[in-house]
């Protein structure tokens, strides 16, 4: 984390600890006669951990939600501090990338996009796709990359990977605007498929939380995870439906169902259908989102029952 972070961090702490007579995060202990100073106007409050997830627990992330928003914005202003393109690299990395795969796999390799334009029909996978993989890289390190705020005071630790994919929302929200003029220059108009995109949207919002939150806990852990993010996220796009047409017109039987299990194959596939045009596949999106809703419980299960440890082995 770099210095100016690292001084944030310490702002976030103090302010967080001045605070905590207004907001307390956990529930208090009343303490029995033998806690009571000799002065009885004093009281001693403690403050414990939860024990699972209730709806005082979501009560208790809104307390700090000032906190959320001050990690998100650092994190897109330390992204952006001090590069000439700024936010432009949010564009030009699915332009570029675009770019080689059109040569590559439209012309040399002539892989079939249907009746769309081959860089259109990449385009349509990769945004999505750029959000998930970038989002997901860095809520996995943000725990670890925090260790001066974890290690200082007590508040929701989860409020840390979820500010790493907000910020990422801001990025896939300015590279969205290069898709506008793409339509326009191949001539191609949504319909009333779009209707869809809200759904599809927070499906992707969910699983990127879900993974990074669950990454963001195990590297903690075990710091492996540190060199298996990005392997697994280069794997994971060759399993995800960003540059091929559909599973059907790609594998055998066997692995169109293993395909179809990964929650990114029915997102992409689905939100390139939204954004420009051609079939859906509502089966494959049912079956991301109920595998999203699993994962996510799953996830903040896992993290709520570790994270009381990551000030002691961080």
């Amino acid at each position: 984390m770099s210095n100016e972070a690292t001084v944030a961090a310490d702002r976030v702490a103090d302010s967080i600890v001045a605070a905590r007579e207004i907001h307390l995060p956990a529930p208090v202990h009343q303490p029995t006669s033998s806690d009571m100073t000799t002065d009885p106007g004093d009281i001693i409050t403690i403050i414990e951990p939860r024990t699972n997830w209730s709806l005082a627990t979501f009560v208790e992330l809104w307390n700090y939600k000032e906190l959320f928003y001050f990690l998100t914005w650092r994190d897109i202003k330390v992204r952006y501090k001090q590069t000439v393109l700024g936010a432009s690299w949010a564009v030009l990395q699915p332009l570029a990338t675009m770019i080689v795969f059109s040569i590559f796999f439209g012309r040399v390799a002539n892989m079939s996009s249907g009746d769309l334009p081959y860089p259109l029909f990449v385009l349509g996978g990769l945004l999505p796709w750029y959000f998930f993989a970038n989002s997901v890289t860095s809520a996995a390190q943000s725990i670890v990359g925090n260790q001066t705020l974890v290690t200082k005071v007590y508040f929701p630790r989860i409020i840390i990977p979820t500010s790493a994919v907000c910020a990422g929302i801001v990025d896939f929200g300015i590279a969205m605007c290069l898709l506008v003029p793409m339509l326009f220059y191949y001539g191609v108009m949504p319909d009333t498929g779009l209707l869809w995109l809200p759904l599809i949207l927070i499906g992707l919002i969910l699983l990127t939380t879900a993974v990074g939150t669950l990454l963001a806990a195990l590297t903690v852990t075990y710091r492996d995870f540190r060199h298996v993010v990005p392997f697994m996220i280069q794997l994971w796009l060759f399993a995800t439906p960003a540059i091929y047409l559909s599973a059907a017109d790609t594998f055998g039987p066997f692995w169109q169902v293993a395909v179809k299990i990964n929650p990114m194959y029915g997102l992409i596939t689905n939100f390139r259908a939204a954004t420009i045009g051609g079939p859906f596949d509502l089966p494959a999106l049912g079956l991301s989102l109920i595998a999203t809703v699993v994962l996510l419980a799953v996830s903040l299960w896992y993290f709520r029952h570790v994270e009381r440890g990551f000030a002691d082995i961080i």
